[in-house]
């Protein structure tokens, strides 16, 4: 299994994350009592669709567990590395639009694109691994070749 690697903030998300999962399990119990108690079971589409959705709770549960389990804790605020990596906030400029970006590098748990956090192993955060500050790298995209310049590296 390959490591995992999560922020303090994502480790606690995930957390919450397992006991909304732990509460919701215990729910369809009770549902599945009840709907146990109504008889006949191959023909109770209830009793099917919380024992599904029980069996998908509890693998989530699984999976949650074993990740916290096995989770490395990023320390990203008291990093004093200069260059780009896991629990980075980075700055850059495209310089085929001009745009400015702003990203932080994340595990793929927490990664949420919309949100400004990219997965560390997604092809534009791997290009950027390693690079500081006043670097202008060339990153190739499914989309096409990327020249970037990164303008800062934080660790926030």
């Amino acid at each position: 299994m390959a490591e995992i690697y999560l922020t303090k903030d994502g480790y606690e998300k995930m957390k919450e994350e397992l006991a909304k999962l732990t509460r919701q399990k215990n729910d369809l119990s009770i549902e599945i009592n009840e709907a146990r108690e109504q008889g006949d079971l191959k023909e109770n589409a209830g009793y099917i669709y919380a024992k599904e959705k029980q069996n998908l709770v509890m693998q989530r549960i699984g999976e949650m567990e074993t990740k916290l389990r096995d989770a490395k804790i990023v320390e990203s605020a008291a990093a004093t590395c200069a260059e780009v990596r896991l629990g980075a906030t980075v700055t850059m400029r495209d310089e085929n639009s001009g745009a400015t970006l702003i990203y932080t590098l994340s595990s793929s748990d927490e990664a949420d694109p919309g949100a400004g956090r990219i997965s560390v192993s997604s092809p534009l955060a791997q290009g950027l691994l390693g690079v500081t500050a006043g670097k202008t790298v060339k990153i190739l995209l499914p989309s096409g070749e990327k020249h970037l310049t990164m303008l800062k590296v934080e660790y926030k």
